[in-house]
């Protein structure tokens, strides 16, 4: 029954994909528990400089290096999905486009069109948002 609610009202599939790639290091599409543990012990207990890492990887979807808009686009609409199918307010694909665009023109600083590790690095470093959110698993696993 709460599986029934939870797809009905929740589309997790997207965001479990990025996640599972993230956690599958030797990439054989599989997970194995040192790979699990491995990787809730970088959200749980890394460094700030080891879980914002692990973000430039999840949005990293086709691991050359660097971000682009369309990966970050796949893997933002993902994590909106999560907030089910009626978020309040409405949460449109414009609205999705429009942060996603925000975002790029603050980490994209030489304006080649992909976020570089150092610039995403950078710009999380920088931004006490994003270092106090990557905090949340300190107190929910710790």
């Amino acid at each position: 029954m709460y599986v029934h609610i939870y797809n009905v009202l929740l589309d997790a599939a997207s965001y479990a994909h990025y996640v599972f790639r993230t956690f599958d290091q030797d990439h054989n599409g599989s997970i194995t528990f040192e790979e699990f543990v491995i990787g809730l012990s970088v959200l749980s207990r890394g460094t700030l400089q080891d879980k914002l890492n692990w973000a430039f990887n999840l949005y990293d979807t086709n691991q050359d290096g660097c971000i682009s808009r369309d990966e970050m686009l796949d893997v933002v609409t993902s994590i909106y999905e999560l907030m089910g199918r009626f978020p309040e307010p409405v949460i449109d694909e414009h609205t999705i486009k429009d942060h996603v665009d925000r975002v790029f023109r603050k980490m994209d600083h030489n304006k080649d069109g992909v976020i570089s590790m150092e610039e995403f690095m950078d710009t999380c470093l920088q931004d006490e948002a994003i270092t106090k959110a990557m905090t949340v698993f300190d107190t929910v696993m710790g």
